[in-house]
């Protein structure tokens, strides 16, 4: 399928990256938290800690800084919040929209392009992205959105709506399991061209049916970053 204009500017455009600049992406791991990923099955990817184990034992050998992942990736770890699951399996929400940073809580947080904050908000549902930051951008007549869930409390404490921010400007630091909605300490990314009138959240998770458009309305955040 031919890539879109705007798929091509995201292409085009040099990031700055969203945690440490000083860390290679020769330092990024892959990480796998699919259904299809056999060795979960030994895991309770219910609890916070025990897949923090897992995840900080898996980068460590693989002498990894950060690990990331998830683009569309189905995953099981939903299944433990009545946030996403549905009688209907066609409307249970299991296949991830953005893209992970799995990195220690307290780490900061940048943009990768200037704009404004938008919009912000704790998202407190069981799962959720905890506190977060919707940041606007308009770069070559595009108008989009980059999503940062999973952050600390301190980072929505002193911030406003319609600020500036600067390419590379700390923006947040990393929450931790007990206020990020119970994960083990990572940043959710997720890029977003039409914000439906969301306000300091949107969804990061989609069902199958709905799969389609939210692949189109979110685009891969890989064509920005380029870790891959």
């Amino acid at each position: 399928m031919p890539e879109t204009e705007f798929q091509l500017l995201l292409k085009s455009l040099d990031a700055h990256k969203l945690v440490d600049p000083s860390i290679s992406y020769d330092s990024y791991v892959s990480l796998d938290l699919s259904v299809q990923n056999e060795t979960l099955k030994d895991i309770d990817v219910s609890s916070s800690q025990d897949l923090e184990k897992y995840i900080w034992t898996y980068m460590s050998k693989h002498n990894a800084k950060v690990a990331y992942g998830g683009y569309i990736e189905h995953r099981g770890i939903y299944n433990r919040s009545d946030y996403f699951n549905q009688a209907d399996p066609e409307e249970e929400r299991i296949i991830h929209l953005g893209l992970d940073l799995w990195i220690e809580a307290g780490e900061p947080i940048y943009t990768p392009l200037p704009g404004i904050i938008h919009s912000f908000k704790n998202n407190t549902n069981y799962g959720d992205y905890g506190p977060t930051i919707i940041i606007e951008h308009l770069i070559d007549g595009f108008r989009f959105y980059t999503l940062y869930g999973h952050l600390s409390l301190n980072s929505i404490e002193n911030i406003q709506t319609g600020i500036e921010v600067k390419q590379g400007e700390q923006i947040a630091t990393l929450g931790t399991s007990e206020v990020n909605g119970d994960y083990p300490p990572h940043l959710h990314f997720q890029i977003i061209k039409n914000l439906q009138d969301n306000y300091g959240d949107y969804p990061g998770v989609s069902n199958q049916k709905d799969l389609a458009f939210y692949k189109a309305n979110c685009p891969d955040p890989n064509l920005l970053l380029q870790i891959y």
